[in-house]
């Protein structure tokens, strides 16, 4: 199988320099529905399975779940961050630093799924409360060295929830 179909089995994210009120929308059910998308993906998934990479070099699914849940914590907080401070500048992390350490690895990622369900709602809420004008606030990401508006946030986060659902519900490992 093509190698970057296995990276990213829904194509690479593509940011919409044009965002719509409809667009918004969009993101917002695809951000509500992923915790229990992820949910359906794993369901009556094996252990040996959920603990082997999605594809050769990759991190585990399991290592995913839990990346899943920092990334989105993270970027909730940052998105607040955004709203209610004048462009802060966040506090850049190694995901892959993250992904080794021991709790990354642990093979009960129920927490990790209940994470995701409660920062959803949260964010969710978040994003339904801020104005139109509002999705024009941005941070400043050092690593990036450059300012980022929430509607990249919103549609960046949006695809990466479904990306890497996608890459744990494949059936292809190693």
């Amino acid at each position: 199988m093509d190698l970057e179909k296995l990276k990213f089995p829904i194509g690479r994210f593509s940011l919409n320099t044009e965002f719509s009120e409809e667009d918004i929308d969009s993101c917002l059910v695809s951000l509500s529905d992923l915790p229990n998308k992820l949910q359906l993906a794993i369901d009556g998934v094996s252990d040996e399975l959920m603990q082997s990479p999605y594809r050769t070099g990759a991190w585990t699914r399991n290592q995913v779940v839990h990346h899943l849940a920092d990334t989105h914590i993270n970027a909730y907080s940052r998105c607040k961050m955004a709203y209610t401070d004048k462009t802060p500048a966040v506090t850049p992390y190694d995901q892959n630093l993250w992904s080794e350490l021991p709790d990354a690895g642990d093979v009960n990622i129920g927490a990790s799924v209940d994470i995701l369900h409660g920062i959803h709602y949260r964010w969710n809420r978040f994003w339904e409360s801020i104005d139109l004008k509002d999705f024009k606030k941005e941070y400043f990401h050092p690593d990036f060295e450059r300012k980022v508006p929430l509607t990249e946030v919103l549609q960046y986060f949006s695809w990466h929830g479904e990306h890497h659902t996608a890459q744990i519900g494949s059936l292809w490992s190693q």
